[in-house]
């Protein structure tokens, strides 16, 4: 099998193609750029200290769970290109990455043009990383957090649509608090969960014949615009000093969820 990522350039974007790569003859990887030291680099978030503050737990759990930024897999042949320039690139510059197997969409910049109107007719995948349709939009599972709203925590695998994570949904990704575990910790636990469902899934070819769920917009609690992702909103998140072994966790109605180990 050949499968088609694109994503970006964190640690978990790596661990994505590493593990598909485990089992997949070739993995076209392309890569949107943005900085590996949010917070600090003026990038995709602006910098500040708050910002460093607030990435800085990022990254730590991130290390935690995926481990460093590293060489890929031999198999994995990866494109990389700056942030937002996805659009802009041609049939002939993806070349064989559009002849795969399988498309997986994962932390990409916001896919237009011919290139979203071509990943749908192949039926591409995309990783969301918050539950759909409750959350929706940018930071999904920061604000479930801000919310107090834990349970609404997770990732969902959907068809890929040309709306933002509106797409027909298959199923969701629900992490595990373990012992010691931070918010942070937690968050990026459904990362892993996400990728170790979609792996699983895939292995098994049942993704290939799971039926698909419309998303209802009634039951939206919060759509976010990485705009809203504020020094101030931050700051107050962060003075809260969130411990999830003492919150409650009330799930939704989830679509047949995963929760992995």
């Amino acid at each position: 099998m050949k499968i088609t990522v694109l994503s970006s350039n964190q640690p978990r974007h790596l661990n994505l193609a590493r593990e598909l790569s485990s089992f997949a003859e070739i993995v076209y990887f392309v890569s949107e750029v943005n900085t590996i030291f949010p917070g600090k680099v003026s990038d995709f978030f602006k910098k500040s200290d708050v910002m460093q503050g607030y990435f800085s737990q990022v990254i730590e759990s991130e290390k935690r769970i995926f481990g460093d930024i590293d060489f890929l897999p031999n198999n994995v042949r990866t494109l990389a290109v700056k942030s937002g320039d996805l659009n802009m690139l041609t049939m002939k510059q993806l070349g064989d990455a559009l002849l795969s197997d399988l498309f997986v969409v994962f932390g990409s910049s916001y896919i237009k043009g011919w290139l979203i109107d071509f990943l749908i007719s192949k039926n591409a995948l995309n990783i969301h990383m918050g539950l759909s349709p409750y959350y929706r939009g940018s930071s999904c599972n920061f604000w479930a957090l801000y919310d107090g709203n834990p349970a609404y925590v997770g990732a969902t695998i959907h068809m890929l649509s040309k709306g933002l994570d509106n797409g027909d949904m298959l199923f969701h990704c629900i992490p595990k608090l373990k012992e010691g575990d931070t918010s942070f910790d937690f968050t990026m636990r459904s990362v892993l969960v996400a990728h170790e469902g979609l792996v699983k899934a895939i292995q098994s070819n049942s993704i290939f014949s799971m039926p698909t769920v419309k998303q209802d917009r009634s039951l939206e609690v919060r759509y976010t615009k990485n705009i809203e992702f504020t020094d101030s909103v931050v700051s107050e998140f962060l003075s809260r000093r969130l411990n999830l072994f003492e919150t409650d966790f009330d799930y939704p109605e989830l679509l047949t969820p995963f929760t992995g180990q």
